[in-house]
């Protein structure tokens, strides 16, 4: 197995969700900023899976992209994520190292946290990266 993928895979996601034009205008990160007010895009935990072969290193990534705010209402960042979802289900991703085999969406959680003051939605995606 290896992880070597995971900043290239993490690097593309970024740069695909940033440049995607539904998206313009919605802050994107991969740590909660301090002081957050509004809505924003966190690329967050991911869990890998070796999934090597007679071809040579691979590995799965499953990724979580949550969309969080604190307007009021599920409505606005389900559209993001919908958007979220568009850009990367299937996306022919350019990784600096290693190869894009698949990226699909795998499951979306949306809930109230803080108390109902907050909204998030995870969206899991399951990709295929090989070296």
């Amino acid at each position: 197995m290896s992880y070597a993928a995971a900043p290239a895979l993490q690097m593309a996601v970024f740069q695909r969700l940033s440049a995607w034009p539904a998206l313009t205008g919605v802050a994107i990160h991969d740590a909660v900023p301090p002081n957050v007010t509004g809505t924003f895009v966190l690329i967050g935990p991911e869990e890998a899976r070796d999934q090597s072969d007679k071809s040579g290193a691979g590995a799965e990534h499953q990724m979580v992209i949550s969309v969080i705010t604190d307007a009021t209402g599920f409505l606005s960042i389900k559209a993001i994520a919908a958007d979220i979802s568009d850009a990367l289900s299937g996306a022919p991703l350019s990784l600096s190292r290693g190869a894009l085999v698949s990226m699909f969406f795998q499951r979306a959680s949306a809930r109230r946290i803080e108390e109902g003051e907050t909204r998030r939605i995870d969206l899991t995606f399951r990709a295929r990266v090989q070296l």
